[in-house]
């Protein structure tokens, strides 16, 4: 609980910006920071780089009962990239202000980066094992889809592995209010698959002063207009009905606050165009247009997504994949369950732990490719006002300081029970 703070600071504070083109500062400088707070308390390090700077920071620690199973901790290092003049704070000092800890990648993800490691030193420091065997793994390229972080490991070192069949990782473990006097505990038990398409557009190519019923830019606009209107029906997976249950139904979504924009979307697969090219002159029509689309569907409506992203096309738009990641879907229940449960509740007796289904990805999709089952589980309890789900990827990212020292006490309690 001392050092956390600090060390979060001292994270945000390594430029390791990621804008998915390989030409960023890379991970090695919080790869090695890493590596050295853990040899400084005894932990034999392993730093694996995919390309130059690229590194990925691999330990194990011994459990009490190294027979069962392993478990894997796992959080990636790499940042999405930001405009620091609409910052209140600069986004790489981690500056603490007004009781948070701000900066690119307050809670995405090196808050819990922080967490691991201030957990494991103190645990190292007083000779306290876990009661079993703990990978801890430090990933680059989570925010690109992870080819130069757990893609790499998985297909390129998957000894480093062996025994485990559980992880957890971000994102869950965080508090939303429910109403005036109940609080939530989300924790991710499932995530959606990602869809990054390219899209494009043939026609005929010739002066924009002459008629062109042929135009690849109209051709590619209207499907690109289809999908971006379309409304995608309601579809509920185990999860979001457990979920719907503790919240009080469907209807009860849009009381979430801005929460409910991440909640709407793991109700529904969707399409957002991101991404648009076609031409090179004002008064040339080109042959090709070009889009790029993020799609996500839930675990199992694949089918039902790409048939309806087809039909939406229509016969002259073809698409290519750019990412195709699965989705995923675990029960809600198991001792690793338990654990994370009973932690949550040992320090908030009021809360109560349900399962989510993330919108988004994490690099838990790479693990599971090894059969690992895997959970979001970052623990944090957040003030009621607190725009949590706004501040991923958002301006003025930032992390409470007692949020930070409250999960440090659930995860250090989580690996005695886990």
């Amino acid at each position: 609980m001392d050092e956390v703070v600090e060390l979060c600071r001292d994270l945000i504070r390594i430029d390791s910006t990621n804008a998915g083109d390989n030409a960023g500062p890379g991970e090695r400088a919080a790869a090695e920071y890493v590596a050295e707070k853990l040899a400084e308390v005894g932990l034999e390090t392993t730093i694996l780089e995919s390309d130059d700077r690229r590194a990925n920071v691999i330990a194990r620690i011994e459990g009490a009962d190294p027979g069962r199973d392993a478990l894997l901790l796992h959080g990636h290092l790499d940042v999405v990239p930001f405009d620091a003049s609409d910052w209140k704070h600069h986004p790489l000092e981690g500056e603490v202000s007004e009781g948070c800890v701000w900066g690119r990648g307050a809670v995405d993800m090196k808050d819990m980066d922080a967490m691991i490691l201030a957990v494991v030193r103190q645990r190292l420091r007083e000779g306290r094992r876990p009661s079993r065997d703990v990978v801890l793994m430090f990933t680059a390229d989570e925010e690109a889809g992870g080819v130069y972080g757990a893609n790499f490991l998985v297909d390129e070192h998957p000894g480093l592995f062996e025994g485990v069949t559980e992880a957890i990782g971000e994102v869950g473990g965080f508090s939303v209010s429910v109403g005036e006097d109940r609080r939530l505990y989300l924790i991710e038990a499932a995530e959606k698959g990602m869809a990054w398409m390219r899209l494009t557009a043939t026609g005929r190519a010739g002066h924009g002063s002459m008629l062109n019923s042929d135009n690849a830019v109209t051709e590619l606009a209207e499907a690109v207009g289809r999908l971006g209107r379309y409304e995608w029906p309601v579809r509920l997976t185990p999860t979001m009905r457990t979920f719907l249950e503790e919240v009080g139904g469907e209807e009860a979504v849009s009381g979430l606050g801005p929460l409910s924009r991440m909640i709407g979307a793991a109700l529904r697969n969707t399409v957002n165009p991101t991404m648009l090219d076609a031409g090179y002159k004002s008064n040339v029509i080109p042959q090709t247009a070009s889009a790029v689309i993020d799609g996500r569907f839930l675990p199992g409506f694949e089918d039902e997504f790409f048939a309806t992203v087809d039909e939406l096309l229509g016969p002259n738009v073809t698409r290519e994949f750019v990412q195709h990641q699965v989705a995923l879907e675990f029960g809600f229940e198991g001792p690793l369950v338990r654990a994370m449960t009973e932690a949550l509740q040992a320090e908030d007796p009021d809360g109560r732990a349900v399962p989510y289904t993330m919108s988004g990805g994490t690099d838990l999709k790479a693990f599971s490719r090894l059969g690992i089952k895997g959970y979001g589980f970052a623990p944090l309890k957040l003030p009621a006002e607190l725009d949590f789900s706004g501040m991923f990827h958002g301006v003025d990212e930032r992390v409470p300081v007692d949020s930070l020292q409250f999960g440090v006490r659930v995860l250090d309690r989580f690996l005695d029970l886990c």
